[in-house]
């Protein structure tokens, strides 16, 4: 019987601008083999239109996929409940094998880790799974790297959280940058807009980024 896999990974974990993505791509074995051979990798390691060409395909090919996205309001209101980013994926990954798991088939679920600890972490997914009588979950760090069912979910979380950027940027403007802390231009659109009520959808007031830059725009009109 040809196997099952469903490889699980997170796009947009830090950014202080924009939806974190999850996404999970289920593939048989022939498939993943056939992925590997066209270039399916981490999707770290491509450019933005060779990943936008090849999550075409992975959606043309794959037996299932499927894209969960949380936005900063959402984060921040788990946040506020001591919900922290961690146990936000889990509570993601758990929903993606929940729709995804079809219960008669056996499925072997590779999902890249966010969790320093990797078993801790895989029994909080486990304890809000349906169905887990089919499966075999594990966890791994770099599975984004070491398997291409998780590099296919990487593709698929990246683009579609590089489509929600697009949207923002449409509304906001380029200068928003790629959202991410360490991109100097997101940095000074924080500084610049960080007080502004037309923007207080896109930030993660959560993030100790926001705050900081916050308390400095405070700071500054005390001057």
């Amino acid at each position: 019987m040809t196997q099952l896999i469903l490889g699980i990974d997170d796009a947009g974990r830090g950014p202080v601008i924009g939806p974190m993505v999850l996404a999970g791509c289920l593939v048989d074995e022939e498939t993943e083999k056939e992925f590997k051979r066209i270039g399916i990798k981490d999707s770290k390691q491509l450019t933005q239109k060779r990943r936008e060409f090849l999550e075409k395909i992975i959606k043309e090919k794959a037996v299932a996929f499927k894209v969960e996205s949380m936005s900063p309001h959402e984060i921040d209101s788990k946040n506020a409940d001591g919900v922290n980013l961690n146990e936000l994926e889990a509570i993601m990954a758990s929903k993606i094998i929940n729709e995804i798991n079809p219960g008669s088939k056996k499925i072997k679920v590779i999902i890249d880790c966010p969790s320093p600890n990797r078993i801790k972490w895989r029994d909080s997914v486990q304890t809000m799974i349906k169905n887990l009588s089919n499966l075999e979950i594990v966890c791994e760090h770099k599975a984004d790297v070491n398997h291409t069912s998780v590099s296919a979910a990487s593709i698929l979380a990246k683009t579609e959280r590089e489509k929600e950027m697009d949207k923002l940027k449409s509304i906001y403007g380029k200068d928003i940058g790629s959202g991410y802390t360490s991109d100097p231009v997101t940095k000074k659109f924080l500084e610049k807009h960080v007080k502004n009520p037309k923007h207080k959808e896109i930030f993660r007031k959560s993030w100790k980024t926001w705050k900081r830059a916050n308390q400095d725009s405070a700071q500054k009109k005390l001057v």
